[in-house]
């Protein structure tokens, strides 16, 4: 049976502890780090690619949300927290769920059945992103984006109706997308091809595509040709 990877982030040892001592009650869940702050919860992230983060919202120095934010990918997360108005939020931002402390036995029970559920779907699990927007955060699939536009050490995303900024450049986010599903049609802009509706070809060579949505694009020179090349013209 492959265990579920877990890393427990909380600036209180105790609240870790129990945590602990919770999860010792079911054997399929495995904990391969713990930390006590944002800036150690990163790099053990990174290292140990967990299946599920259970996290602090708020502690000293960077928040949980903040931690979220430094990531290039997200795992699954379950929000802990000792004040309500954070769980609401947390709940809104489409987090797999959240714990208010203290932890009561009968809602940890229904949250690692919610986790069980949701990590045993046949399909691999999407990457995501966590973008805090103002009063508003997000989780974000990677498949969900339909389109990139660069805005200076932003960059623009469109997705599921919505446009929210990460503090990315384009350049910085272009190596971390799937070359398969991503492709940068200009300088400003990058594609989910995933989204495309319809591909025309102007008299200069260039190709103009339009999303789904009905949005209307240039490729340019260079990366029309390029996208060519790579087969990714489909008939229209």
């Amino acid at each position: 049976m492959k265990k579920i990877r877990v890393i427990l982030i909380d600036d209180e040892r105790l609240a870790r502890e129990e945590l602990r001592r919770m999860l010792d009650a079911y054997p399929d869940f495995e904990i391969i780090a713990e930390a006590g702050n944002a800036d150690d919860a990163v790099q053990l992230i990174e290292m140990h690619q967990p299946d599920l983060v259970l996290l602090d919202i708020q502690m000293p120095g960077k928040s949980g949300f903040d931690l979220l934010e430094m990531l290039p990918k997200v795992p699954e997360v379950i929000f802990v927290t000792a004040y309500d108005q954070y769980a609401v939020k947390a709940f809104e931002t489409d987090a797999l769920d959240y714990i208010v402390k203290p932890v009561r036995t009968e809602r940890f029970s229904k949250i690692i059945g919610k986790v069980r559920n949701r990590l045993s779907k046949t399909r691999p699990q999407q990457k995501q992103i966590f973008v805090k927007d103002g009063n508003k955060c997000h989780f974000i699939r990677m498949d969900e984006i339909c389109l990139i536009e660069s805005m200076e050490n932003y960059a623009r995303l469109y997705f599921r109706g919505t446009i929210t900024y990460l503090k990315r450049s384009l350049n910085q986010l272009e190596t971390e997308l799937d070359q398969a599903m991503f492709f940068r049609i200009n300088r400003s802009q990058i594609i989910n091809a995933n989204f495309i509706n319809h591909i025309e070809q102007a008299e200069n060579g260039r190709l103009n595509i339009t999303l789904h949505d009905g949005k209307l694009l240039e490729v340019s020179d260079r990366q029309s040709v390029k996208f060519k090349a790579n087969n990714r013209l489909k008939s229209s």
